[in-house]
């Protein structure tokens, strides 16, 4: 059952992931980037990385003052051969184009962050990662947001279900697969658990915190069981 979990996983990334043209850069969106969003969508990243002074390694190193920092110096972290290789500074230019898609950017990175899309949301979490920091770089003046553009926003959650959960469910898994990954699994409650069992113990994921991971088991029993009651496109 693992192995097919794992093919499924395979042939998904495939079929609906689209491949990503050029980006968009996030550098000309700094200077009016949103903490708070950034905040937000770091969220993906707490999985595997903190990022207060002082913040212990996970799966990934310690983030506090990664703006402007040597890549690769966090003591007592092992990286991959590629990030040492990489070397130099994490410049926000160069963070836009890893945070765009980490493992095009650096070939054999051990980081299984899928990457984000929107250069807003990349500027978003620079300027948030930049805040983290002793001594933060000034990237400009940030300008308040248009009420009316806040108000149109898309639904932020892709394809999931918007129900109590959500929020943990899509941060703590995109950031490594799509929406319609998770949402295709059709698991009861103990195959979503036993599914994030062999996450951990078998593809080197980092555990889900409490509250969190009752949260989420709760949200993908009830949305995303056997009989996926809110599968994208299923009529009752």
């Amino acid at each position: 059952m693992r192995l097919s979990k794992l093919g499924g996983f395979a042939l998904s990334t495939v079929l609906l992931i689209p491949s990503l043209s050029v980006a968009e850069s996030a550098i000309d969106l700094l200077p009016t980037a949103d903490l708070a969003k950034g905040e937000k969508a770091f969220k993906k990243c707490k999985a595997c990385h903190t990022v207060d002074e002082g913040g212990k390694k996970k799966t990934g190193p310690n983030l506090f003052g990664i703006v402007g920092a040597p890549v690769a110096a966090t003591d007592g972290f092992k990286y991959s051969k590629a990030m040492v290789v990489y070397g130099g500074e994490w410049s926000a230019e160069r963070l836009d184009a890893f945070l765009t898609k980490p493992k095009a950017e650096i070939k054999g990175t051990k980081m299984s962050f899928s990457g984000l899309k929107k250069a807003k949301d990349r500027a978003n979490l620079i300027a948030y990662l930049n805040s983290q920091s002793a001594s933060p770089l000034v990237f400009g003046g940030a300008e308040a947001a248009d009420a009316g553009e806040e108000a149109e926003e898309e639904y932020e959650f892709g394809i999931l279900f918007d129900a109590p959960g959500v929020e943990e469910t899509y941060y703590a898994c995109s950031a490594c697969h799509s929406e319609m990954i998770v949402a295709q699994q059709g698991l009861t409650r103990d195959g979503w658990e036993e599914l994030f069992e062999w996450m951990v113990e078998d593809q080197g994921a980092a555990e889900i915190d409490e509250p969190d991971r009752t949260i989420i088991l709760d949200y993908l029993t009830a949305h995303y069981g056997e009989d996926r009651p809110n599968f994208p496109g299923k009529t009752n």
